[in-house]
């Protein structure tokens, strides 16, 4: 698991306590101060594929022909395992305990993958979707019998969880492979959770993978509105 080091500007290795979390909601960030607190993660592929699963992530500009100036978080991955999910979290504090909340994600992020592009396992742009969720517990890498899951239901590929739900996918609609910035939102499904008693969430975004190959996104705007549920 990994942490934004302003010195460096690479995600690092740290501790829970080492976790900024956010107060409240509803909450924004276009990533231009910091990476804001967001932690990236890999999981779903096996203890010997450690070493091939080239995982990299950093806060840093967004790629060219875009706005470079702009910053966001890039994580990156080869998906050896054919189910690779490469995510980022981030802890919410000070909402009410123990309360359901619907909350609306809106996700801005520059891919550079086809919708119908060709790749192995499935097309890049149309078999690596993004997902958005939230949980009461930290979502933490888990060992099992030699392979790495999730501790929450994030659901498999393009399957919704307890946890977690499918947006969409990283298909730009263009067919140039170049990177442009597209939008996903679950604005007419609201994603529904609960606080634990102290009154926290832990947002997860990340993509559930089919695609065996390279992929590198930049997350540059995350927003989450909620209102609580009777």
């Amino acid at each position: 698991m990994s942490v934004l080091t302003a010195s460096v500007l690479t995600f690092t290795a740290c501790t829970d306590e080492s976790v900024p979390a956010t107060p409240g909601l509803p909450y924004q960030s276009s990533f231009q101060r910091d990476a804001d607190g967001w932690v990236a993660g890999l999981t779903d592929y096996g203890t010997a594929q450690d070493s091939i699963m080239e995982f990299k992530s950093a806060w840093k500009g967004l790629p060219a022909p875009l706005d470079t100036t702009r910053k966001s978080i890039m994580v990156e991955s080869m998906n050896r395992s054919d189910d690779a999910f490469m995510f980022i979290k981030k802890k919410v504090t000070g909402l009410t305990p123990n309360t359901d909340y619907s909350l609306i994600f809106d996700v801005e992020l520059a891919s550079q993958y086809p919708s119908n592009s060709i790749g192995i396992g499935g097309s890049p742009g149309g078999s690596v979707f993004l997902k958005v969720g939230a949980s009461p517990v930290e979502p933490t890498k888990v060992l099992k019998d030699g392979f790495y899951t999730i501790n929450i239901d994030k659901g498999e590929q393009n399957n919704d969880g307890k946890d977690a739900i499918r947006i969409g996918d990283i298909g730009t609609g263009d067919s140039d492979e170049v990177y442009k910035l597209i939008t996903r939102s679950n604005q007419t499904t609201p994603f529904k959770t609960r606080t634990n008693a102290q009154g926290e969430l832990w947002l997860i975004v990340g993509t559930d993978s089919g695609f065996e190959g390279l992929t590198t996104l930049y997350y540059s705007k995350i927003s989450v509105t909620p209102k609580t549920t009777k």
